[in-house]
């Protein structure tokens, strides 16, 4: 099989989806492996080291786009990239197609198949390629929301550990995954009082008992989210139905009483966002004010830090492209059901049930599952 990857054109995007260590793998199972020149120089992979690992660098992405079998990004392409769509084309990357009607238009006009990785999932409902990503988002969220209540800047000038005589800020964690644990270990650090809100009661347990109750736990309702926003100092919305949007879990008038200056961390906005006032924003132009609240809503949060985000990610992916480099597509997903749960397009049909609810889209079923 001919694989490839390609450069980021997202705002802000320096990953990639296929290191050279990943080129060596392919290359070794016979597999041509094919790059946009320059395209993991942000991640810290030249060209030589693909060329070394047996990559055949190729001068443009259209190159790559209309030689290959199987593409793997990182993210959903861009508006510029839908011109590359073809069928015959197996693309893999994060889709996140719940909130990307046009994109999930193209996709089905193209014939391409299609292949999302936060929809991988296995038998225990583990995602395994957003475990990684998620775990970098959470800090980050925790990092960024800190750095926001601080002047200058338009936050309300809060130092969240708080002094002697002084008490620390509050952060209420929407959410209880991966991005909140990851979340809550960096705030505990930064001696932060910490509240974390799910529907979870099990995730919650372990929660309060993985952090030796130093954090405070409460179950998640419309009352409880509305009581624990008020006048809190950062919220980070890490709320996930996988393949769906995200849920609307704080309206404006609970944006509104956490008050000037607080900060909100939509880490959900992949999905849409969880807050009524959350709309996604760009590593270049990353917040905006709402209701008097400082909104961070950037929808590739760990493109930021790509040298360390490329490695965790293609560690967790590369298993899954050699599978469809070695099987081809229908070997691959019928062996393998965590792997067939992210067919999301498919010979031009749609088979994500909670996508086509979304957009009023009909859907096929999954072949393979």
């Amino acid at each position: 099989m001919r694989v490839g990857t390609v450069r980021e054109r997202k705002d802000g995007e320096a990953r990639v989806g296929l290191t050279p260590e990943g080129a060596f793998a392919l290359t070794a199972d016979g597999h041509d492996v094919v790059f946009e020149a320059g395209c993991g120089e942000k991640s810290g992979h030249s060209d030589a080291a693909y060329v070394a690992s047996g990559g055949q660098p190729l001068a443009t992405a259209d190159e790559v786009w209309a030689t290959c079998d199987l593409v793997v990004k990182v993210k959903e392409p861009v508006e510029s990239e839908y011109r590359f769509l073809r069928k015959g084309l197996t693309l893999f990357t994060y889709l996140h197609l719940a909130a990307e009607r046009e994109l999930t238009e193209r996709l089905m006009e193209s014939g391409c198949t299609s292949l999302a990785y936060e929809l991988v999932r296995t038998s225990n409902g583990y995602l395994p390629l957003l475990a990684p990503m998620s775990q970098v988002a959470g800090r980050m969220a925790a990092e960024i929301g800190a750095q926001l209540l601080k002047h200058p800047g338009p936050g309300r000038g809060k130092l969240l550990g708080g002094v002697a005589g002084v008490p620390p800020g509050k952060v209420v964690i929407i959410g209880s995954g991966t991005v909140a644990t990851a979340a809550a270990r960096v705030l505990m650090g930064l001696d932060a009082r910490v509240i974390v809100m799910s529907r979870d009661l099990a995730r919650l347990h372990y929660l309060q008992e993985n952090f030796g109750g130093r954090i405070g736990t409460r179950v998640s309702s419309p009352q409880g989210v509305a009581e624990e926003l008020v006048g809190a100092d950062l919220a980070i919305l890490s709320v996930l139905v996988p393949g769906a949007a995200a849920p609307k879990v704080v309206t404006r008038p609970m944006v509104r009483s956490m008050g000037p200056g607080a900060v909100i961390v939509d880490v959900s906005i992949d999905q849409g966002g969880a807050a009524e006032t959350s709309r996604p924003t760009s590593h270049s132009d990353p917040i905006y004010i709402e209701e008097g609240v400082v909104h961070y809503c950037v929808t590739n949060m760990p493109g930021a830090v790509p040298a360390t985000s490329t490695q965790a990610l293609t560690s967790a992916t590369l298993p899954y492209v050699e599978a469809l480099a070695n099987f081809g597509l229908d070997g691959a997903l019928s062996r393998d059901r965590a792997l067939a749960e992210s067919l999301s397009t498919y010979k031009g049909q749609l088979v994500r049930g909670p996508v086509a609810e979304t957009f009023g889209i009909a859907a096929a079923a999954n072949p393979f599952l």
